[in-house]
């Protein structure tokens, strides 16, 4: 591969679709190899915005206004980072010639909840919790009664546990229902509901498909609050059965998937053995404790995937975790502090991410720690999480 400098005739280009906190890494880690980046999102300021060569700020639902940017950049790739992308227009870019990744039909499948459970458990044949579909609340109630309560109710698009509730009675359908009616994406109604699963621990099993193959990180555990992660660890200790039926679990769905990119494959460990649970084409918000656990970050590892360079191995260095900073309200002016506290601790790091604002339960920061052991660890980083606060202006 040869690289032209950014601005350059000769310049490879990436065009960012969604410009958070992963996407800024994933920016960072394309500008160490010589690319020139330009990141999009549905308002300014986004966090790979700020470190991007240049940016947009569109409705990236808008299918006129997402192919708009991609004709007039013309990148070398086009790199999703958020589920609610018009993936209609991928799939037509692709087929004009467009490099989508991994590929516009992975984008596609894992922004739809119904379109990745239906691959993983009825083509695949993949154990997975018992779930059903509904189209409106008497539909939801049908489904309620035919899975059981406790069970979880989910829009089939959203990110970050947005519109995911626990029902644990007929009373609270109507209730689920609403929440996920406003945490959903898209203006879709249909909800997925699932079995409650009884499960040990639930790990992110990062999968890196390169020209080298694919390739295992060590398996992250964590822990999540409505549908959203609070911290992170890795590694998480599995037994070699548990780990050989992840990673089979694994690599079955992204071979299917295909591309070349990280994976986050979610799993559920069960005294029964791992059931899947879902997917994601890029970069997971709880491999971000690969940022100093592993020789390669999952950014660093997923630039060079998508690129066509090779990633020969996968080292782990010390085991480390994170544990994330929220806001508990809306505000536009506000400072986060602490930060002199959280980097007392040792071996500890903190990533702010500059959001222009904030809202209830959004992630403005994370603290990271390394140690010799995954429970110092944890124990350090939530530490530093606690010292860091926000300052509402």
């Amino acid at each position: 591969m040869k690289v032209g400098s950014p601005h350059s005739s000769y310049a490879r280009k990436i065009v960012l679709l969604g410009s958070g906190e992963l996407g800024k890494e994933v920016i960072i880690e394309a500008q160490r190899l010589g690319i020139e980046t330009i990141a999009v999102d549905r308002y300014e300021h986004a966090p790979a915005m700020q470190v991007a060569h240049r940016s947009y700020v569109i409705d990236m639902l808008d299918e006129t206004a997402l192919r708009k940017v991609i004709e007039k950049e013309r990148p070398d790739l086009i790199v999703p980072e958020i589920e609610a992308i018009a993936t209609d227009v991928l799939v037509e870019l692709e087929r004009e010639g467009a490099y989508v990744v991994p590929t516009a039909r992975a984008t596609r499948l894992t922004m739809d909840r119904e379109g990745i459970r239906r691959l993983a458990a009825e083509t695949l044949g993949l154990p997975t919790a018992p779930y059903r579909f509904a189209d409106s609340l008497e539909e939801l109630e049908a489904a309620v009664q035919e899975i059981g309560t406790p069970c979880v109710v989910k829009p089939i698009m959203s990110s970050s546990g947005k519109g995911q509730s626990v029902c644990r009675s007929e009373a609270e359908i109507e209730g689920c229902w609403q929440a996920a009616m406003d945490g959903g994406r898209a203006k879709r109604t249909r909800v997925i509901v699932e079995g409650f699963v009884q499960f040990e621990s639930e790990i992110t099993l990062l999968t890196v498909r390169s020209v080298s193959g694919t390739t295992f990180c060590a398996p992250i555990g964590h822990v999540q609050q409505e549908g959203d992660y609070i911290e992170s660890w890795q590694p998480h200790e599995l037994s070699a059965a548990h780990r050989a039926q992840a990673e089979e679990i694994a690599r079955q769905i992204t071979d299917s998937l295909g591309g070349y990119g990280i994976y986050g494959v979610e799993l559920f460990l069960t005294k029964d053995g791992v059931l899947f649970s879902e997917v994601s084409p890029r970069p997971h918000d709880t491999g971000m404790v690969t940022m100093v656990t592993q020789d390669l970050s999952e950014f660093a590892l997923h630039a060079r995937a998508i690129l066509g360079l090779p990633i020969p191995s996968v080292r782990l260095l010390t085991p480390g975790a994170t544990h994330t900073v929220k806001a508990d309200r809306a505000h536009s002016t506000f400072r986060i502090g602490g930060i002199e506290d959280a980097l007392a601790l040792p071996n500890t790091q903190v990533r702010l991410f500059g959001k222009p604002e904030t809202k209830v339960g959004r992630r403005m920061a994370v603290a990271l720690s390394t140690a010799d052991d995954v429970n110092l660890a944890r124990e350090q980083a939530r530490r530093a999480a606690q010292a860091l606060y926000i300052d509402y202006i």
